[in-house]
């Protein structure tokens, strides 16, 4: 009845699984209490986890981004600690079948389950409110996105405790990944858990694009877009084209796996390789998915912090342009060292070459609007200098491992560990936490804590480069990847070297917490709802902070690229006539939270072969899409009275702090 699962898939004999396991528990069970005591959970559910406000959705992506990043961090500390000690004679705490099931979940939380969360949590927050949109085109698909997310996130936290996870490498290459090589659950968890959240991923890029394309504001042509929305608008075209490709690439691993195909093996005509190809066709742009967000937040950040409106927008937009296309042909540097040949390596090898160059761009525009300005050292403004020192380092290193000569010396080694941390931390992590920082008051309606912030900011610039930086000495001295047991001595002195930057990392993230806990605290003393902290240039700073539900009152009418810094700074004068009328806005629904409920049953059964389950969640959630599709009222009218009572409110605020 219960296919695979037994009580024996517990691991008991796991002293470190158990006590995690009975923390997360107690936590939960202190979460749950202090919920039910403090009778918030009506609250919770009907303005929280039922929302479809962009708004709210950026806030839980945030928060699911955050509590995941707690447990890949740990899984990092864990593999560093055991590193040191099996470097200096000791066997370590780790057994192998525990730290590789370690270092593939590290590697799947960070890309799936922390850098999408954090990046899409930011388009959901400011596209609808820089296009002079009221939400996003689809809420309900919004809402079910992050649900699908989440039921991923739980998945793949199953497998702590119940049975294991895959000890394959974070994309599971075959044939290790097969069902003779890995016949335990642990490569299944991995398939579903990421097959779910991809789901979700590509439901995401359609409602994005469709928002783009279709919901700008009067008189917002493309180029008059933000920037950030731009690169919003190229990574959801990354996401819509790439993700299909990793469903129907696990599709034919499941198939391999559980029907016994033989797509990915050497019988019966199968090819390892093709899996490969088709893995990084989807890896590689998933990196630019990444990391094009954030350079438009760099480029709203450093335009406002310069107080100069930003150096070369038409080439910002090309170079991003030209990223999006390049990144679908440079996918088989991630094996030059398979046997491709001298002449399909020297290929992808110069178009590697060749996106660093609208790279490079944007550098030199966001170094050129930062020129000549009167720049303000706000902790957001440091994060993005951090990035510029951080992500050159980490492009002149992947311009080097760009030529095939050099990468079959250094591909096995630390050096690309070193690399791809180099960008992705530098890179992706930086951007996102100099964007929580930068729009945070326009969430919440109050500043974070400066001080706390710039503590934050340099102990994870410093902590990055005591971590990170020794890996390209120990990958120039020959320290390949994956290993956790007798390693050479020789290595120990840079291993511990490294570990100290995670420590001093650690205490960064300590002091986030510190910062958010402080602001929040003290938020009553400059809660001020003025609608523009930042003197910003964009629609969305033409709204009050927090913004109402239905964002703007007036949709507005979009005359030039920096039509609010214009308005505001030139003391241009527009005939404009307020007029209020009702506005119709989308009800929160359920319906979210119970199909990705039984998408959850659906991946966990699918795991453990309970096929009378996996039938009966597929039914329910073909039941509940059906149903949604049919069910009436779904939406509500927000009144013209309600409307004038929250923009009169708004407007005395504004006349409180002297801007109005």
């Amino acid at each position: 009845m219960f296919g695979k699962l037994t009580l024996d898939a517990v691991p008991y004999n796991e002293p470190i699984i158990m006590v995690t396991c009975a923390i997360i528990f107690f936590v939960l069970l202190f979460i749950s209490v202090k919920l039910t005591y403090s009778g918030n959970w009506k609250y919770l559910w009907s303005e929280w986890l039922t929302s479809v406000d962009h708004k709210r959705i950026a806030v839980m992506y945030i928060v699911l981004a955050f509590v995941m990043l707690f447990r890949g961090f740990v899984d990092a500390v864990m593999m560093r600690v055991q590193q040191v000690l099996a470097s200096s004679g000791n066997v370590g705490f780790l057994p192998p079948h525990h730290y590789d099931q370690i270092f593939t979940a590290h590697g799947v939380i960070m890309i799936f389950f922390v850098a999408m969360p954090l990046v899409i949590g930011l388009m959901n927050l400011v596209v609808p409110l820089q296009i002079g949109a009221r939400d996003v085109a689809f809420p309900f698909l919004n809402n079910l996105s992050f649900w699908l997310t989440v039921s991923a996130a739980v998945l793949i936290n199953l497998s702590l405790g119940i049975g294991e996870f895959a000890q394959t490498g974070w994309l599971a290459y075959p044939p290790l990944s097969s069902i003779q090589y890995s016949p335990g659950v642990g490569v299944d968890y991995w398939i579903w858990s990421i097959q779910i959240s991809g789901i979700g991923t590509t439901l995401t890029a359609i409602n994005f694009l469709v928002t783009i394309l279709k919901m700008r504001a009067p008189g917002m042509t493309m180029f008059k877009m933000p920037v950030f929305t731009w690169t919003a608008l190229c990574t959801n075209v990354l996401m819509l084209v790439s993700f299909p490709v990793l469903t129907l690439t696990l599709c034919l691993l499941s198939l391999d796996r559980y029907l016994n195909f033989h797509f990915f093996t050497n019988d019966l005509g199968g090819n390892a390789m093709i899996y490969i190809n088709l893995i990084w066709i989807w890896g590689h742009p998933e990196v630019y998915i990444l990391v094009l967000p954030v350079f438009g937040v760099f480029s709203e950040i450093v335009s406002t912090f310069s107080k100069k409106s930003l150096f070369g927008y038409h080439s910002l937009v090309w170079a991003t342009i030209v990223i999006t296309i390049l990144s679908f042909i440079v996918w088989l540097h991630h094996f030059f060292t398979m046997g491709a040949g001298p002449d399909v390596n020297a290929f992808f090898g110069i178009t590697t070459m060749i996106i660093a160059i609208p790279t490079g761009v944007k550098i030199f525009n966001w170094l050129f609007t930062m020129y000549e300005g009167r720049i303000y050292m706000h902790s957001a403004m440091l994060w993005t200098i951090g990035f510029l020192i951080t992500f050159s380092i980490g492009g002149m290193t992947g311009v080097l491992l760009s030529l095939p000569a050099a990468d079959f010396v250094l591909h096995n080694s630390l050096f690309l560990i070193a690399h791809f941390h180099n960008v992705i931390i530098g890179g992706v992590v930086f951007g996102c936490f100099a964007g929580i920082t930068y729009w945070f008051p326009k969430l919440f309606g109050f500043t974070l804590d400066e001080i706390w912030g710039k503590r934050a900011f340099w102990f994870w610039f410093i902590g990055f480069f005591v971590a990170f930086m020794p890996l390209y000495f120990l990958g120039f001295m020959g320290m390949t990847r994956r290993i956790s047991q007798n390693i050479d001595p020789e290595f120990h002195v840079m291993l511990v070297i490294a570990s100290l930057g995670v420590f001093l990392i650690m205490i960064g993230i300590i002091c986030q917490i510190f910062q958010i806990y402080i602001s929040i605290r003290n938020s009553q003393n400059y809660l001020d709802n003025t609608g523009d902290p930042w003197d910003g240039r964009t629609l969305e700073w033409s709204i009050s902070s927090p913004p109402p539900v239905y964002n703007f009152a007036n949709i507005p009418i979009v005359c030039d690229r920096d039509d609010f810094w214009r308005i505001k700074k030139l003391k241009e004068k527009r005939i404009k006539k307020v007029v209020y009328s009702e506005i119709i806005m989308p009800k929160n629904t359920s319906f979210g939270i119970f199909i990705s409920f039984f998408s959850l049953l659906c991946g966990f059964s699918a795991v453990w072969y309970i096929w009378w389950l996996f039938l009966f969640s597929l039914v329910s959630i073909l039941y509940l899409l059906i149903l949604k599709s049919f069910k009436n009222s779904t939406h509500y009218t927000i009144s013209i009275e309600q409307i004038k009572k929250i923009e009169n409110k708004h407007l005395n605020n504004l006349k409180i702090a002297g801007l109005k």
